[in-house]
């Protein structure tokens, strides 16, 4: 047995000590996203035994392989996707996932708008948000969030609840965070996914309310 369900405790410990000292402390405490993708099964299965909810997934294909059956087996489950949404995925990815917090473009918006209605599974949308502006990397300029977020909202009419970003690697990510918060704050947008592994208790100082945490629970991806 690998220790997932120890790491888990140890990670919403740390969650719980970041949160009290941060400016944000009177808010709920940030929900911890445990990435589970190309991970093993069998530490999967230890994370949903330990009475973990909330998961992360990067592709549709995968994502559905692993959890079409789980999601029966135990309740109260929250599959999110959390890598790039190709247009041609979108009907399935809406049938699967609770939160999708990937939408990085308007052709991709357009396409979700079109086939969002009551009876498909995802309720709410984040919106990517290229903080870096690197080229390699998914996501809205940041110069072109607002005007996004706007149409994303009021001409597409989609529940658009949050904001995520991943860091530059070699960057201080504590400044991307700022960034992300200021975007939300001038568009009353609540919910931040932001903060990995190794920098998720910097996120939570900026008012993450979710963090998303793989190798530090499940260990190096097989």
């Amino acid at each position: 047995m690998f220790k997932v369900k120890e790491n888990i405790n140890i990670i919403q410990n740390q969650i719980e000590e970041a949160h009290k000292n941060s400016n944000f402390a009177r808010y709920p405490l940030p929900k911890l996203v445990a990435v589970s993708k190309k991970q093993n099964d069998s530490r999967v299965i230890e994370a949903l035994e330990a009475g973990h909810k909330y998961f992360g997934e990067n592709r549709v294909q995968e994502a559905e392989q692993r959890w079409a059956s789980k999601i029966k087996q135990y309740k109260n489950l929250q599959i999110r996707l959390i890598g790039p949404l190709q247009t041609n995925k979108v009907k399935q990815a809406l049938n699967l996932f609770d939160v999708i917090e990937t939408i990085d473009r308007e052709k991709l918006a357009r396409e979700i708008a079109k086939e969002f209605n009551d009876n498909v599974k995802t309720k709410s949308f984040y919106i990517q948000i290229n903080t870096g502006s690197e080229i390699q990397k998914s996501g809205i300029e940041p110069i072109q969030s607002d005007d996004f977020i706007k149409f994303c909202k009021e001409d597409l009419k989609l529940p658009i609840i949050g904001l995520m970003c991943i860091p530059p690697l070699k960057e201080e990510p504590s400044m991307h965070f700022a960034l992300l918060k200021k975007i939300s704050e001038r568009n009353h947008i609540d919910e931040l996914s932001m903060g990995m592994s190794s920098d998720f208790k910097e996120a939570i100082k900026f008012g993450a309310t979710s963090v998303r945490v793989g190798s530090s629970i499940f260990g190096n991806r097989d």
